[in-house]
This record gives C-alpha cells, sequence and structure tokens, in this order.
C-alpha cells in the first residue's frame, strides 16, 4: 500500500503507470459536443500532444540559453538540435488533423468557441524565448491575469537571441585572435535592441561580427554549429506556421477562427517572422574563398 503518498523512484511498487501517471493522464480528454463527436477525441489529443511538446521545448530553450551564458557552445549547439528534430516532428503531426473532413468538423467546431490557439501561453511562451516579444499577445489572456504574469516574466528574461549576441560580445577578444582569413568588428554589447530598434549602421555592424563566423567556419566550427542550429530552429518555426495555415485552409477554407482571428488569413502573416533575421541575411554577403 501508497498510503496515498507519492511513489518514489526506485519502490518495488512503482509502476510504468504509476510512473507516467496514465490514467490521469487518459481522463484529461473530455469532447464538449454531446454526444461527443468521434472526431473531437482526435482534435483534443493532437493539441494535447503539442502542449507537451511545447512544455520540453521551453525546457531545452532554457538550457539553451543558460549553456549560452556559461560560453559551453557545443552543449547549447545540442539542445537547440533536440528543439529542431521535436519541431520536426510537429510539422509532420499537425498533417494528421487533415484525415478530419472539414464537414466533420463542423460538428463540433462551434463548441470550441471562444477557445483558440491564440489562447496557447507556452506557444507564445516559445516566441519569446526565441527574442519575438510582443505585449500586444496580453490581450489574448485579459481573462487569465496568472497567463498574462507568465508573459510578463518571459518578457524580462534572457531569450534565444540576447544570450547568443552576449556570447559573441563576450568572446569578442578571443574571437580576434582565431580568425585566421578575415576580421570583422566587435560584437555590441547591446546587439539584440539595436537588431530591433538601431540604425542600418548598428545593423550593419553587427552583420558584419557574424560575418566571419560563416566565412571561416573551420576556425569557428562551434560557433557555426550554434548559429546553423538557431538558423534551424527558425527554419522549422517558420515550416511549422506554413503547414498550419495549409491544414487549417484545408478544412476549413476561409473561416474566422473560433477566437475571432481572421484564420488563415491571419496565420500567413505571421510565416514571415524570424527570430534571427540577421543570421539569414548573412548568407548575402558571404564571399567566394580564393
Amino acid at each position: 500500500m501508497h498510503g496515498g503518498g507519492p511513489v518514489q523512484v526506485g519502490s518495488s511498487d512503482l509502476t510504468y503507470n504509476d510512473y507516467l501517471k496514465i490514467p490521469e493522464l487518459l481522463s484529461l480528454q473530455q469532447p464538449q459536443s454531446e454526444p461527443a463527436h468521434h472526431d473531437e477525441l482526435l482534435f483534443i489529443i493532437i493539441h494535447q500532444a503539442y502542449e507537451l511538446w511545447f512544455k520540453l521545448i521551453l525546457h531545452e530553450m532554457e538550457n539553451a540559453i543558460r549553456y549560452m551564458g556559461e560560453k559551453k557552445i557545443l552543449r547549447a549547439h545540442h539542445f537547440m538540435k533536440r528543439i529542431t528534430e521535436i519541431m520536426r516532428l510537429l510539422v509532420q503531426q499537425i498533417h494528421i488533423l487533415e484525415t478530419m473532413s472539414p464537414a466533420e468538423f463542423l460538428e463540433f467546431r462551434d463548441r470550441l468557441m471562444p477557445a483558440s490557439g491564440f489562447q496557447s501561453v507556452q506557444f507564445r511562451e516559445i516566441e519569446f524565448l526565441a527574442g519575438l516579444k510582443d505585449e500586444r499577445y496580453f490581450a489574448h489572456f485579459k481573462n487569465r491575469p496568472d497567463f498574462v504574469e507568465i508573459l510578463r516574466k518571459r518578457m524580462g528574461e534572457h531569450d534565444l537571441k540576447s544570450a547568443y549576441y552576449e556570447l559573441l560580445h563576450e568572446l569578442g577578444s578571443q574571437l580576434g585572435d582565431r580568425r585566421s582569413t578575415m576580421k570583422g568588428p566587435a560584437m555590441p554589447k547591446n546587439a539584440a535592441e539595436l537588431e530591433l530598434k538601431g540604425s542600418p549602421e548598428d545593423r550593419n555592424t553587427i552583420l558584419r561580427a557574424i560575418l566571419p563566423i560563416y566565412q571561416d567556419q573551420e576556425n569557428h566550427l562551434p560557433l557555426y554549429l550554434l548559429s546553423e542550429s538557431l538558423v534551424e530552429f527558425d527554419e522549422f518555426f517558420a515550416l511549422w506556421r506554413e503547414h498550419h495555415v495549409r491544414v487549417v485552409e484545408r478544412v476549413i477554407g476561409f473561416k474566422h477562427g473560433t477566437g475571432g482571428s481572421s484564420g488563415a488569413e491571419y496565420l500567413r502573416s505571421t510565416t514571415v517572422k524570424k527570430a534571427f533575421p540577421l543570421l539569414w541575411e548573412v548568407r548575402t554577403y558571404l564571399e567566394k574563398r580564393g
């Protein structure tokens, strides 16, 4: 008997179902339609699975940020690669929704209103931790001050972009000693802010500070791998958005979203977002090595 207390790992009484809380997990799928529509279970499970993966992505983003702060470049890269593998899975997972016909979805869609993917606080946390911080999203949680507080906390935290730029700033002199084929200016201390609000000259300075990592990758291999894993994060985040748009169009056409958004039109407008635009732009200035 457990006496009502938690079962300890290593206890002879611990089972797979106890450890993973399977009974509790399987009790969380509660359709709103009456009688429960067959496809509503599919809809709920896909979105709950997303939220579990979002939880892990946030955990690994925090790890990557911490390791960048400790100048452990390859460890940060390791966790960024894990994130992109999760996101690769998420891109594939969303297409399971296409096994639900448009007519079948309409049978229970009205029961979702006004719930909306807008209200996924974890998705907004991922955006904020990537450096895509926007106070306007607070409005989607006006009835949930606890969620607003979570996002306000994320708003003030280090994010991937600021951690990456600060890493390059702190390694400035070391990088200067190692650049065998070319040298660039030092990364400005407040580069993340300058990228967002600075002048074209400020952005150019950041680009020229990044350029040697790409132009001479052999001598900056750990930083090159980390930089590319950040680009890959951007790529799969954008791919998830693009695939989401196609699935929404296929299932509901151009109807408005359940939360009042313009639906596919709004989702399409988000596909151009990049957390690391200058890591994409730097490729424009690479030159053939003699």
